[in-house]
């Protein structure tokens, strides 16, 4: 696609824009000649399965369709409905626990995204970024934005190369926790970032220390997609973000950067705040003198016995064993316990069979009895979606 993409029929302000066109160079201008006619856009990744983006057009019911070859299409079927006309941005969610939503921006919450960021981690317009996560999702989206908004220089992968980010000048990137695995199993070089933002899913202790062994210099963020991505960045929250810990130790965000609401969705809009205006995450956290750490997601917890088991505890301290290549923790209803906890394990290549007794074992100076797995499942690869979060609804025995 050209940089002479034509918005022939965009109309303005209330149109809804879907950008379904290979990840590359020409977003940024793209982006902004769709603002600058007052539409809004919801990105949608083009190489993703035909059936999945044709749900996706057809739940998001944008006025109209940017194809490949750069035109811009009024929807076909039964044709597009207006956002609101102080929409900016339609994004849809990754959709873990089942259909995705559709969450909708601001370009003040865009601004205030982008802008917070930058003061957090001092970067200006001269200082280069490299986008390697999907445009689709808010991680990818925001670093495009930072050539949008900042006018800073923007390389834009098609997809996450690691040759080419290890050879990359760029000052800053963005990646999830499996890009950041291959790239320190790979060796890349990444002491030339001044900072590497790694958000989307949990960084695990030892993933962080072999990244920081090789050099890199990490931020671990924590956000959604309803606040507009990482608002928390090593556990401290941006400027004009707010956190607090609701009933059952869920973690609450407040400030510019939250979602509007889901399009077409009010029950789930209201849903998504509390009576006092303050987004749910859904994931439970603890404070400690200011600083915010994520426990896990209220969804996941498992009650055996009685006592409260958090996954993502359990898979950290599983993952040290040496015979474990990755393992997602979920529970299993159980007679006796009420739900036992179940280790779904991936062995590591070449090393000797995984058998309960000796994980828990292994485990048992770091957990407590109850948390300790009472079943081994052994499967060939764990379900997760592109940000690296275990879609456990899908943790099937092969």
């Amino acid at each position: 696609m050209s940089d002479g993409v034509r918005l022939t029929g965009v109309t303005g302000p209330g149109d809804l824009v879907a950008v379904v066109v290979p990840q590359g160079p020409a977003l940024p201008g793209l982006i902004e000649r769709i603002w600058a006619s007052g539409a809004a856009f919801i990105p949608l990744d083009a190489g993703m399965p035909s059936d999945r983006l044709e749900a996706l057009l057809e739940a998001a019911r944008p006025t109209h369709v940017v194809s490949e070859d750069g035109e811009v299409a009024v929807r076909r079927g039964n044709g597009g409905e207006p956002v609101d006309e102080d929409v900016a941005l339609v994004v849809h969610t990754s959709g873990t626990g089942g259909r995705p939503k559709l969450a909708q921006f601001d370009r003040r919450a865009l601004e205030r995204a982008v802008a917070s960021s930058a003061e957090r981690l001092g970067a200006t317009s001269e200082d280069a970024w490299l986008c390697c996560l999907p445009v689709a999702h808010v991680g990818g989206l925001l670093v495009i934005l930072r050539a949008v908004l900042l006018g800073a220089q923007v390389t834009i992968l098609p997809r996450a190369d690691v040759q080419v980010i290890g050879a990359s000048s760029a000052a800053f990137t963005s990646v999830v926790p499996t890009i950041l695995r291959r790239l320190v199993d790979a060796g890349a070089d990444l002491t030339g970032f001044r900072a590497i933002l790694v958000g989307g899913s949990g960084l695990w202790p030892d993933e962080r220390a072999r990244a920081e062994r090789a050099g890199a210099t990490l931020v671990e963020t924590y956000g959604l997609t309803e606040s507009c991505g990482g608002v928390v960045y090593e556990g401290v929250p941006l400027a004009g973000t707010e956190v607090r810990l609701g009933p059952d130790d869920e973690v609450h965000l407040r400030g510019p950067t939250t979602m509007r609401g889901y399009r077409f969705d009010p029950a789930a809009s209201v849903d998504a705040f509390t009576g006092d205006e303050w987004l749910r995450t859904g994931d439970a956290g603890a404070m400690h003198e200011g600083t915010l750490r994520i426990v896990g997601r209220l969804d996941d917890l498992i009650v055996s016995g009685g006592e409260k088991v958090w996954p993502d505890r359990v898979e950290s301290a599983l993952r040290e064993h040496p015979d474990v290549g990755d393992v997602a923790v979920s529970g299993r209803p159980d007679p006796e316990w009420g739900h036992r906890v179940v280790a779904w394990v991936v062995p590591r290549t070449g090393a000797a069979p995984v058998e309960l007794d000796g994980l828990r074992r292994f485990a048992s100076s770091t957990l407590a009895p109850h948390e300790l797995p009472r079943e081994v499942a052994i499967i060939d690869t764990i379900p997760r979606t592109p940000s690296g979060k275990v879609v456990r609804r899908r943790l099937r025995p092969d």
